[in-house]
C-alpha cells in the first residue's frame, strides 16, 4: 500500500481544502519530490484544517477551516501550541517546515493569498533528545529471532543486517528494487533524501544473508515483481511501514523496546567514530550534506567515547 493515500488524508476536509491539496500534490509531483515529503507536507496541512474545524478556541476559525485563504497568524500559532502540547517540540517543527511550504506555494504559485500567515510566525524550539545507540548483544538477540530457513526469517535477517551494517534510513533500504543489488561488488544503490543517491557496500554476513533470502524469493509468489522485499502473503511488496512493524515485532521478541532502523544509523556512526573514521567519508556514506548531522547522530554515545579517549591518554597517570 502506498504510504500517501490523499483520499484519507484530506476525509472530512472542506471542498476548497481538499481541492488545495490535490492541486499542491500535483505541484509536488511535478518538481519531484519524493512521497515521504509530499506526505509529510500534505499532512501538516490536513492537520491545521482538520486542527480548525475541530479543536481550534478561536470562534472566528470556522472560516479557516472552510478554507486555507482564511488562515492567520494566530491560527498557526495556536496550532503549533497544540501540537507541542499534544505531540512535542519537534513534530510541531516539522508541521511549521510543511506549512511554510503550502503558504508559500498559495501565495506564489496559486497567488491566491497576498501574505503567508506563516511570515512572522516563529519556529518551534525542540528539545533535542538523545537516540541511544543499539548495542551488538542486542542486535544479536533481535537477529535470534531470525533463525531458520523459512522466507519471512531469511527475509528479515537480510533487512536488519542491511540496516545494521550499512546505517541507511528505513526507507532507502525498504524501498531498494532487484535492481539496485550488486552481488558481485556486495552493494546496494541507495535512493536518499533529496534524489541524492549512493553506492555502498556491505560485508560477508549480509552478503550471505541476502543470498539466501534471494534463492527463497525466487521460490515465493511475487517474485516477478521489481521490488527487493516480498510480503509473507499475497505476492505484494513489503514497504517501509510493513519493515517498521517487523523490526519493532522482532525486537519485542527479543526482550526489547524501542527498536527501530534508526537506532542502527546512529549506532553505525557511533562505531565509525569510536574507530577514527572520517567525518566526510562518513557524510558520503549515509548522505548527509550538513556537517551538524555527523555531530547528531551517536551524540547519546559521545562521553562514552570521550571515556575511552581519556583512558587511552592517561592523562595524569605519568608520575
Amino acid at each position: 500500500m502506498s504510504l500517501l493515500d490523499l483520499n484519507q488524508l484530506s476525509n472530512g476536509l472542506s471542498k476548497t481544502w481538499t481541492g488545495y491539496l490535490r492541486d499542491w500534490d500535483r505541484t509536488l509531483r511535478s518538481a519531484s519530490h519524493s512521497e515521504t515529503t509530499r506526505y509529510n507536507y500534505l499532512l501538516a496541512a490536513a492537520q491545521l484544517a482538520r486542527y480548525l474545524a475541530e479543536y481550534s478556541p478561536d470562534p472566528d476559525a470556522d472560516d479557516a477551516a472552510d478554507d486555507p485563504c482564511e488562515v492567520t497568524r494566530a491560527h498557526i500559532e495556536f496550532f503549533q501550541a497544540w501540537m507541542i502540547e499534544t505531540r512535542s517540540g519537534a513534530t510541531a517543527l516539522n508541521k511549521h517546515k510543511g506549512l511554510q511550504q503550502f503558504f508559500k506555494w498559495l501565495m506564489l504559485d496559486e497567488e491566491d493569498i497576498d501574505r503567508s500567515p506563516m511570515e512572522r510566525v516563529k519556529q518551534p524550539k525542540p528539545q533535542k533528545k538523545l537516540i541511544a545507540v543499539i548495542r551488538d548483544d542486542d542486535t544479536k538477540k533481535v537477529l535470534g529471532t531470525c533463525k531458520g530457513k523459512d522466507f519471512v526469517q531469511l527475509r528479515d535477517e537480510a533487512i536488519i543486517r542491511l540496516y545494521y551494517n550499512t546505517g541507511a534510513r528505513l526507507s532507502e533500504v525498504g524501498n531498494l528494487s532487484l535492481e539496485d543489488l550488486n552481488q558481485d561488488t556486495d552493494s546496494a544503490h541507495y535512493h536518499g533524501k533529496g534524489n541524492k543517491d549512493r553506492r555502498v557496500r556491505y560485508g560477508p554476513k549480509t552478503a550471505r544473508a541476502i543470498s539466501r533470502y534471494l534463492r527463497a524469493r525466487a521460490k515465493h509468489k511475487g517474485a516477478e515483481l521489481p521490488d527487493l522485499w516480498l510480503a509473507d502473503r499475497g505476492g505484494k511488496p513489503l514497504k517501509p511501514n510493513g519493515i517498521k512493524i517487523m523490526i519493532k515485532r522482532r525486537g519485542l521478541s527479543a526482550g526489547l523496546s524501542g527498536v527501530h532502523a534508526h537506532r542502527w544509523r546512529h549506532n553505525f556512526a557511533h562505531e565509525w567514530k569510536r574507530a577514527g573514521g572520517d567525518t566526510g567519508d562518513l557524510m558520503l556514506l549515509l548522505g548527509w550534506t550538513s556537517e551538524d548531522m555527523p555531530r547528531h547522530y551517536g551524540a547519546s554515545a559521545a562521553a562514552e567515547r570521550a571515556e575511552e579517549m581519556q583512558l587511552r591518554m592517561g592523562i595524569g597517570e605519568n608520575v
